[in-house]
């Protein structure tokens, strides 16, 4: 069976101060139609994973949220992490957990707050990606075409890039790359054969058991031991007490920067990782300006390239405004240059 995991326990402090600890940004209607990020992700993987087996795993603050939005998931499909512990934890607790009852179970891994433009062409590629990695020793991830010399992604070099075609639309890789300077990401669309690391990964639950137990034998020693209370009452005790004891570990260094057995599958579906206002300014209609607004009583004047994100009830005039961030949550109003957008999380802690 086909399992869909989203991971969603990140606190999306940059897009303060609509995304809170409280409620961060996964859980908000960030485009402004009618779904939260977590929906939608659930909704594009509609007739690919019975909604029996989405998987959610999260922070222990979050339970009531995801329950809310997501009602149809099964109570026993919801995880929840005791702290934060990155995502090879995460990963592990949700395969030894899924493994249980379907040892042959493949598996999506896909965070909850990135967006999808061209939904047709995302469904093709996950349905061929699970083909590829069904009842193999093979782990695959998806690579965007960079559209940019972007600094704020990670990147895939990719094997034998001339073999790419129609018929041939998966690679294996030659290595990941971190966050690089605007020289080497520039360097990167010159050359050609680097994708960004979209953190979308496709695998079998035994693909995921091994490479954990081979790379991070004391984290699978770790669930090895709760195996027993997987599905009964004590699950959740147990889980706060041992899930604390993982290495703070992301996947991307516990196993992928060491499988010999990981390919990419180069794809261009309309993404963002959403993780600045300047990648949702991107995303967003704009008016003639170039302001992106999302708030019925906005009015801009003489400002250009700003994004606003409003209550819809709010009434507000903007004048003389150039490439600024506008946003009001909770009666917490934010006025920031798009250039300062970095700056965010140390603004956030000034209130």
């Amino acid at each position: 069976m086909d399992h869909l995991v989203i991971m969603a326990g990140g606190v999306g402090s940059r897009f303060w101060p609509m995304s809170t600890p409280q409620k961060p940004k996964q859980f908000i209607d960030i485009l402004g139609i009618g779904r939260t990020l977590l929906q939608l992700t659930v909704d594009r993987f509609d007739g690919i994973c019975s909604i029996e087996n989405v998987w959610v795993v999260t922070s222990v603050n979050y339970k009531d949220i995801v329950k809310e939005q997501l009602p149809d998931i099964p109570d026993s499909n919801i995880l929840l992490e005791p702290c934060m512990r990155n995502t090879a934890p995460c990963i592990a607790y949700v395969a030894w957990k899924i493994k249980q009852k379907d040892p042959e179970a493949n598996l999506v891994i896909s965070p909850s707050d990135h967006i999808v433009m061209d939904v047709p062409e995302f469904g093709r590629v996950i349905r061929k990606g699970l083909q590829f990695v069904a009842g193999e020793d093979r782990i695959l991830t998806l690579g965007m075409f960079p559209l940019r010399p972007e600094t704020g992604y990670g990147y895939i070099k990719a094997k034998n890039v001339e073999s790419l075609n129609k018929e041939n639309e998966i690679v294996e890789i030659e290595g990941f790359k971190e966050k690089p300077s605007l020289q080497t990401a520039e360097q990167y669309l010159t050359e050609g054969g680097y994708f960004w690391n979209a953190g979308i990964f496709l695998w079998n639950v035994k693909t995921v058991e091994q490479a954990l137990r081979k790379n991070q034998p004391e984290m699978a020693a770790i669930f090895d031991s709760l195996c027993a209370v997987f599905y009964t009452e004590q699950e959740q005790v147990a889980i706060d007490v041992k899930f604390p004891e993982c290495e703070n570990i992301s996947i991307d260094y516990a196993v992928m920067e060491h499988a010999k057995n990981a390919s990419v599958f180069p794809a261009n579906f309309g993404w963002s990782d959403l993780g600045t206002w300047g990648s949702l300014y991107e995303k967003l209609p704009k008016d003639s300006a170039q302001n992106a607004i999302l708030g019925q009583g906005v009015r801009m004047i003489e400002s250009q390239g700003c994004v606003v994100h409003v209550p819809e009830e709010k009434q507000m005039v903007l004048q003389g405004l150039n490439d600024y961030i506008i946003a009001e949550e909770n009666g917490v109003l934010l006025v920031c240059r798009k250039a300062d957008e970095q700056r965010i999380k140390e603004f956030s802690s000034l209130l």
